[in-house]
This record gives structure tokens, C-alpha cells and sequence, in this order.
């Protein structure tokens, strides 16, 4: 028995454009991060794209002969300054489950964390359930440390 070796290739983006292939990806991934989330619309993506303040990126894996690109996850990063600097905070990351375990969340996280860098963020924060193992030690092994702080949210 031999083993098989599959390389793909993953390239990250910020998008710049929503058309109707971006509305289905997300359509399809918004489903695996949020039961209770519905999927965005064309608008709600677009407002994202033209906040200077954020950065949708997405993940497609390469296609094959004909050039054909898949959505296979996203992040959100978003920018706010306050009185001690400039922060930067991961949201909302979801990768396909046909692709987990091919590097599609690390290429993602590596995006964010190069455009806060270059934007002369003071640091990259995120939050993750603890019930989401693989992620968290993901995050881990880039070099993101448990924060000891308590996170309150007031519901609107």
C-alpha cells in the first residue's frame, strides 16, 4: 500500500467585487459557522468590501484545467482606533469541511495578520469556542496566547 500525496494550492484575497459565485460561497459557508446567522446578502458583502475599516478575505483552492477557482472560506477583519492605538480583530472564520486540514484556515489567518501588520496594528485579537479544538490550536501554533480578560456582550 502506498500513500497518496494531494497538493493543492491556496490563494488568499481580500475581495474587491461581490457577484452572484461570491453571494453562493457564502451562502453555502455561513451555514457551517452559524446555525443562527443567515447567509449575507449581495448588499451586506458589498458594505463590507467599501468599509475602509475591513477586510473580507477569501480562500479559493485552485481549480483545475479550466481555471475554475473555489470558495472554500473566509474572514473578516476589522480595524478600530482607540485612545492607546490602532486594533485589529478576526471574525467570523469558516472553512468549507470539504476543505479543513489543507492549510485553508492558516493561509487565511497569515492574510489578516500581514495586513494588520501593515496597517501598524498594536495587535490581532479573535475569540473561539473552546469546543472548536482544532481551531483553537490552530491559532495557538501561529502564535495567538489566551488572554486572560472576561468577555461580557449586552444583546441588541
Amino acid at each position: 500500500m502506498s500513500d497518496t500525496v494531494i497538493e493543492v494550492s491556496i490563494s488568499v484575497k481580500a475581495a474587491t467585487e461581490v457577484d452572484d459565485g461570491l453571494v453562493e460561497a457564502f451562502s453555502r459557508l455561513i451555514p457551517q459557522l452559524s446555525s443562527s446567522s443567515p447567509p449575507p446578502t449581495a448588499a451586506e458583502l458589498l458594505s463590507i468590501i467599501d468599509n475602509p475599516n475591513s477586510v473580507l478575505f477569501i480562500a479559493e483552492l485552485d481549480g483545475d484545467a479550466d481555471d475554475a477557482r473555489t470558495v472554500v472560506g473566509s474572514l473578516t477583519l476589522a480595524f478600530y482606533r482607540i485612545p492607546t492605538g490602532l486594533k485589529a480583530w478576526i471574525e467570523d472564520v469558516v472553512v468549507d469541511e470539504s476543505a479543513r486540514g489543507l492549510g485553508v484556515g492558516e493561509a487565511l489567518n497569515a492574510a489578516a495578520i500581514d495586513e494588520s501588520r501593515q496597517r501598524g496594528a498594536k495587535n490581532v485579537s479573535l475569540t473561539s469556542r473552546s469546543s472548536r479544538e482544532a481551531a483553537n490550536r490552530l491559532y495557538q501554533r501561529l502564535g495567538f496566547e489566551p488572554y486572560e480578560t472576561n468577555l461580557y456582550r449586552f444583546g441588541l
